[in-house]
């Protein structure tokens, strides 16, 4: 299907059918904008329901004809994740992407102030959502010819500072399990190579033009805007799978 390019469609995602999980937030709202600009069936889900029907319905509205959907999937069962996995595949006939935009922070203004309460928070939110969706996605993926898991992550999981050792750590643990994936996909694909690939997107932090108007004044340095990452986001469809699987794709200096 690669190639079959028409209307807005990028031709990479032109028919493509892609999941966004954490949809609701301005990260997840880029990103199906981004994703229905391009062509691809949108399919997303988050825990706010209200948040992500608003969002489904500015991408739909934005791009005349999308196919754009949502719905609320509890990330932290393994066994609803999978049933949205085998829905989404069963109603749309495949599955070629996982965006993983599942996020929360927590710091504190030094390590020995650290609370060992936000490990428990974000060790939910940041790494044992990953390892629902990616286990859940993983098969749908493979069986598609340009298949891409997705994993947004931070800086800071390869230079963690004092106050976010609970944030980093546990970012640093979903690019661990999202690597492990992309090797897993490096296996299944053999001599060939991988069809499908597992990357991760860095970046120092997001910016959108509520926090703008909210600090005027900030200069957000180093940021990325949201629309910046989804753009990103649909580019790794155009990247052959061997060149971004199991690899850290830097959208902010390397530290």
């Amino acid at each position: 299907m690669n190639g079959n390019s028409t209307g807005e469609g990028t031709g990479a995602l032109e028919g493509a059918v892609v999941a966004v999980a954490g949809a609701a937030g301005p990260a997840g709202r880029a990103t199906l904008l981004r994703l229905a600009e391009a062509g691809a069936t949108v399919v997303g889900c988050d825990a706010h329901p209200e948040r992500l029907a608003e969002a489904v319905d500015a991408a739909r509205y934005a791009h005349g004809g999308a196919t754009v959907t949502g719905e609320t999937v509890d990330l932290l069962d393994l066994d609803a994740t999978r049933d949205w996995a085998k829905r989404t595949e069963a109603e749309f006939g495949r599955v070629d992407g996982l965006v993983h935009l599942v996020g929360g922070w927590r710091g504190s203004p030094t390590f020995q102030e650290t609370a060992l309460s936000d490990w428990d928070a974000l060790e939910k939110l940041l790494i044992r959502t990953v390892q629902s969706t990616s286990l859940a996605f993983q098969e749908a993926l493979e069986r598609s010819d340009r298949g891409r898991y997705l994993l947004i992550s931070a800086a800071g999981a390869s230079k963690p500072t004092a106050g976010n050792a609970a944030y980093s750590a546990a970012k640093a643990a979903a690019e661990a399990w999202t690597l492990a994936l992309g090797d897993a996909f490096r296996k299944a694909g053999g001599e060939a190579g991988p069809r499908t690939a597992s990357a991760i997107l860095v970046v120092k932090a997001l910016v959108n033009d509520a926090m703008r108007a909210e600090r005027p004044n900030a200069k957000f340095a180093g940021f990325t805007d949201v629309t910046e990452l989804a753009e990103a986001i649909a580019g790794v469809w155009d990247r052959p799978a061997p060149e971004v699987n199991g690899r850290r794709l830097w959208l902010t200096p390397q530290p």
